[in-house]
């Protein structure tokens, strides 16, 4: 089967790369001139199954009211005229229910363990080396409430089976020795140990540099302007370099998927979620992380990546924006300094960057096949495109081929909005 993937995010890369595993031929198009050069560009570096939660839960309402207003907001929102914005934050506030938030964790869980599965198994085939590392997450908590409140996450982490540590300051100072110098900063945290770093784009370079020996045909710096349908069924990809047909066509464009999808008659509920982050050469390797940090408090991931550091977060609902403002570098400079002082080289460039993350109200990607018979979704990872990549990649291609599928799809696809 000729299968056409739009998008060369670590997502259409992971997804180009099992299609033509299961031996289809593929077409992967981009509009940039190289995979991962957006929102896979430099994110925090995290695969992180464990941490798999709905940013729609109960309290979450209250919680956003009162983080519009710090200093350092982990939420930012810009007041706009925007109905998508608008609708996606009705849908979003919809599933802060107790009900919904096991529903969706329950989805994001499974997908998300079978794709840390998946990509140990990728790394047993192929010779990728992307400053992996596999020495677990710690969640840090700045308070005894957030401490406490840990419990409702415990309780869901046994449920499906995750190993995990609750560790007081002292074993946190263990775990990640360049706390040492910010004890009085936290009083404990909740250590996943499954969990893995690696540089998304690096990984996703690597990878789509295997796909022309597998037979797929890399069209970059080509511009996707929409969606050739005939008789109910697309009929081609229309680009600045000429209609593109497949037999099948899966769409992984991110952010940019529901403005594709349009022509098709479907209406995705993905809004772009702006995240930033900032990667910095390491100054003092004793006071670095080892792994991935989470800051429970500004929801912000410090990251070690070989000889650097990525600090990254926030979520900021302003549409399509890529402006940099001061005050969000400020944030996550504030953020890596107060944990780890003197870990980074403070007067090196910063690589100061911003991502667009694509959110469902659910939080819970869409992967699988579309009421139009040949065209099929990947997309809608939110913060977890690096962490659900390849078991989303390997899941879409067993769904394209009519294969029985790795893992239950159930609430996974479009269905559920429709």
């Amino acid at each position: 089967m000729r299968v056409v993937v739009l998008g060369a995010g670590v997502v259409g890369v992971t997804s180009a790369y099992y299609l033509a595993e299961a031996g289809h031929e593929v077409i992967l198009i981009d509009r940039q001139p190289g995979p991962a050069l957006e929102t896979s560009f430099a994110n925090a570096g995290e695969i992180s199954p464990g941490y798999a939660s709905p940013w729609a839960a109960p309290g979450i309402p209250l919680k956003a009211m009162r983080w519009l207003f710090m200093k350092h907001a982990p939420l930012i929102l810009k007041p706009r005229i925007d109905m998508a914005m608008l609708r996606w934050i009705v849908a979003m506030l919809r599933n802060c229910t107790s009900a919904r938030y096991a529903l969706n964790k329950s989805r994001m869980i499974r997908l998300a363990e079978f794709s840390r599965d998946e990509l140990i198994a990728l790394r047993g085939q192929l010779p990728l080396d992307y400053e992996q590392r596999s020495q677990g997450t710690l969640q840090l908590f700045r308070t005894q409430k957030q401490f406490d409140d840990s419990a409702g996450d415990i309780a869901v982490l046994e449920h499906y089976g995750v190993a995990y540590e609750l560790l007081g300051r002292d074993a946190c100072v263990a775990a990640e020795p360049g706390l040492s110098a910010a004890r009085d900063r936290f009083v404990g945290g909740l250590r996943l140990p499954g969990d893995e770093t690696g540089d998304c784009h690096l990984f996703t370079c690597q990878l789509a540099a295997h796909l022309p020996a597998m037979g797929v045909e890399l069209r970059y710096s080509s511009h996707i302007f929409g969606l050739e349908i005939g008789e109910g069924r697309v009929d081609s990809v229309r680009t600045d370099t000429g209609l593109i047909r497949g037999d099948a066509y899966v769409v992984a464009l991110g952010s940019h998927s529901p403005l594709i999808l349009r022509p098709a008659g479907l209406s995705l509920p993905v809004y772009p979620v702006k995240g930033y982050s900032i990667t910095l050469p390491v100054a003092d390797a004793d006071r670095a992380p080892v792994s991935t940090l989470l800051d429970e408090s500004y929801k912000i991931a410090i990251t070690r990546l070989g000889d650097r550091i990525r600090v990254g977060g926030m979520a900021e609902l302003s549409g399509f924006n890529g402006t940099l403002p001061s005050q969000r570098e400020a944030t996550l400079r504030h953020s890596l300094d107060d944990l780890f002082p003197g870990a980074a080289d403070a007067d090196a460039p910063s690589h100061f960057w911003s991502g667009l993350r694509p959110m469902t109200p659910d939080s819970t990607p869409v992967i699988g096949a579309t009421p139009v018979p040949n065209l099929f979704l990947n997309t809608g990872h939110g913060t977890l495109g690096w962490t659900m990549a390849c078991g989303s990649g390997r899941l879409v291609a067993s769904l394209v081929g009519g294969e029985r599928p790795p893992i239950d799809p159930a609430g996974l696809g479009i269905d559920r909005y429709i």
